[in-house]
């Protein structure tokens, strides 16, 4: 089983800046795709950012151009750094990992983190 942990949530004033990390731990050969999620009150959960093990980007437009996300392949922790940072950003943020085990023909699976509090106060 593979372990997410996540960290550098908390409450910021509209404009501020956050910076997520997410730490991967356990029996891993490889980590294929890792990303951050979000679910707002009475929301469902939506993709914010995703990054390939060769650092390829994808984000959903409401935070393109305010958030960055990257990687640290050897350490196994992608990052989230928020900037102007908006009310409507408030919600659980959740890491997203897509990894192998058991070598290059082992199997193949997906873990979520625990979630950690972004709010945003205007």
């Amino acid at each position: 089983q593979v372990q997410l942990v996540e960290s550098g949530g908390g409450l910021v004033q509209a404009g501020g800046s956050l910076r997520l990390s997410c730490a991967a731990s356990g029996s891993i050969f490889s980590i294929n795709a890792m990303g951050w999620y979000r679910q707002a009150p009475g929301k469902q959960r939506e993709l914010v950012a995703t990054i390939t093990s060769g650092g390829s980007t994808n984000y959903a437009d409401s935070v393109k151009g305010r958030f960055t996300i990257s990687r640290d392949n050897a350490k196994n922790t992608v990052y989230l750094q928020m900037n102007s940072l908006k009310s409507e950003d408030t919600a659980v943020y959740y890491c997203n990992a897509d990894y192998r085990q058991g070598g290059w023909y082992g199997s193949l699976s997906t873990s979520w983190g625990q979630g950690t509090q972004v709010t945003v106060s205007s």
